[in-house]
């Protein structure tokens, strides 16, 4: 049946492509066969899978039995362990408690004997301080009966001096009453109060005094003044014979010469817009008066009275005179001296051989080119003055550098002083202080004219160098006015002196001749007047070089023979 299912199944599968008849019986028979041994394979497998199952579950149940048997063991060998382990543990314990019992005993020990060391060290201290305490009671017992002793000693002493004292009062009032006795017969011997007799002692003192001193400072300045006369001459004689300077000072031109007359009408222009334009543009007065072929420029400021000057020369030469042509030449000549005030810097710079200095400090030197002092060139004279205190520091060992750089800026203010209020020393400190000068050269500018006391030598080499630029002849020349104005002054701090009868100024202020009257000036006291004189001259004039204080005493006696 199972064979015939199965032909009957492949026919269907295929029974188009299969033949009929005996060939048709042959694949069926194929076919079962085929099929049965599907069959038996399939039933192989299922066999298989059953043998698996069957050994999995008996590896199961043999792990379940041996687990079960393991924890058995392990539980036998645990409980082993433990009773082991106590027993190990009481063991311990009961040697802990005989260690523990066996060290306390010794601690106590140990503290006994510690306890009876500390006791022993006690009651030894205390017996040292107690002995220190007994050394010391007895050393206050003994410091207690010398000072009853010396207590005893000093009350006898106080009743000595006492008795003394007592004595002493006596004493002196018995040489008072003795005193006043002798002083009363004194006076009556000698015709004197004691008052009296006190002043004319005093007067006596002072006249001895005055002529002992007078004679000790003419000793003293004469050897004094013999020496430095001496050193001071060869100083400054070999410092001005290595120094060559001008003895004729410059003057300050201020008149500006004319071709004719004509030209002072082209300078005034139509409705004198020409002169007013020169005079705005140069800040200066032009004086055009009757003197023939000349024109006056008058300014205070010497640089701006050049420039004026300089303009108006352009002109006259160019012949060309209107405003702008008048402004192009004041132009024109304010760069010409830009660059002489500069080039004149520059020169002082190299006369003297001074080094580092500021260029604003050049071109003030060289404004100085411009300005005057007594007629003598303010920049010449800085330039001889740098010279003659260096030959004097070379002479007396000092610094040469510094005292040619504060010779040459000595006068400094004297550039900007038309400009600035205050006196030329106070602007040219502030300048050199502007400048970062040193501290020295600072104060030699400060000094140079005793505003304050020199404290370096440089200082006092400037001041002398100034002396000599100033003071040798042809060097300044005054106006009339300031020349009597000093000489009168001169006269009047001579005349201010008690006992001065009358005083002269000669030798063009180089020298002042005092009479004294003599029944009020004696011949002592002539020195020490003629001291204060010169130091209060010192103190109120200023004047170049030195004056010569001469003071004269004249004593007649006029008898007549009848």
């Amino acid at each position: 049946m199972f064979f015939t299912k199965s032909c009957g199944a492949a026919l269907r599968a295929g029974e188009s492509a299969v033949p009929q008849g005996p060939a048709r019986i042959i694949l069926c028979k194929m076919q079962h066969v085929k099929n049965k041994k599907e069959k038996v394979e399939v039933f192989s497998e299922s066999m298989d899978v059953t043998t698996v199952i069957v050994g999995i579950v008996c590896f199961a149940v043999a792990a379940v039995v041996f687990f079960v048997l393991g924890n058995q063991y392990r539980k036998n060998v645990a409980e082993k362990e433990i009773g082991s382990a106590e027993e190990e543990a009481k063991r311990i314990i009961n040697e802990s408690i005989k260690s523990a019992e066996s060290k306390k005993r010794e601690a106590l020990v140990e503290a006994k004997e510690e306890i009876l060391k500390a006791r022993n060290e006690y009651e030894k201290e205390v017996k040292e301080r107690r002995s220190d305490l007994q050394k010391q009671e007895r050393r206050l017992q003994q410091k207690e009966e010398t000072l009853d002793r010396k207590t005893d000693n000093i009350e006898k002493k106080e009743e000595t001096l006492s008795r003394k004292l007592a004595e002493l009062e006596e004493a002196r009032e018995e040489v008072n009453t003795l005193k006043k006795s002798e002083m009363d017969v004194l006076e009556r011997i000698s015709g004197f109060t004691a008052e009296e007799a006190k002043n004319y002692l005093i007067a006596q003192l002072e006249a001895d005094v005055t002529h002992e001193s007078a004679m000790k400072i003419k000793e003293i300045e004469a050897h004094y003044k013999e020496e430095a006369d001496t050193i001071a001459r060869e100083l400054i004689s070999g410092a001005i014979q290595r120094c060559a300077a001008d003895h004729v000072a410059e003057a300050t031109v201020s008149v500006v010469p004319l071709p004719n007359d004509e030209m002072k009408g082209r300078i005034i222009g139509r409705e004198g817009r020409n002169i007013r334009t020169l005079e705005t543009m140069t800040g200066v007065d032009l004086i055009i008066d009757d003197t023939p072929e000349a024109i006056t420029v008058s300014c205070f400021d010497p640089v701006r009275r050049e420039i004026a000057r300089l303009a108006l020369e352009k002109l006259i030469q160019d012949g060309r005179i209107h405003p702008t042509r008048i402004e192009e030449m004041v132009e024109k000549a304010k760069r010409e001296v830009d660059a002489t005030i500069k080039a004149e810097g520059e020169r002082a710079v190299f006369e003297t051989n001074v080094h580092g200095l500021h260029p604003e400090l050049v071109k003030l030197l060289g404004r100085m080119r411009y300005r005057t002092s007594y007629g003598q060139n303010v920049l010449n004279h800085s330039i001889e003055v740098a010279h003659v205190a260096g030959l004097l520091a070379a002479e007396i060992g000092a610094n040469v550098t510094e005292a040619k750089r504060a010779g040459l800026l000595h006068d400094l203010g004297k550039a900007i002083d038309h400009e600035v209020e205050g006196s030329h020393v106070a602007i040219g400190v502030e300048l050199a202080r502007k400048y970062k000068e040193s501290e020295n050269i600072i104060h030699a500018i400060e000094a140079h004219h005793n505003d304050v006391e020199p404290r370096t030598v440089v200082a006092c080499l400037v001041q002398a160098a100034d002396a000599i630029s100033a003071a040798r002849p042809g060097a300044r020349r005054e106006n009339l006015e300031n020349y009597i104005k000093r000489l009168e002054k001169l006269e009047e701090v001579t005349s201010s002196f008690p006992g001065v009868e009358k005083s002269f100024a000669i030798q063009a202020g180089r020298e002042v001749r005092i009479m004294v009257k003599p029944d009020q000036v004696s011949e002592d006291q002539m020195v020490l007047l003629a001291r204060d004189i010169a130091k209060k001259i010192e103190e109120e004039l200023e004047y170049p070089g030195q004056i010569k204080v001469h003071v004269l005493r004249e004593t007649k006696v006029i008898e007549y023979a009848k």
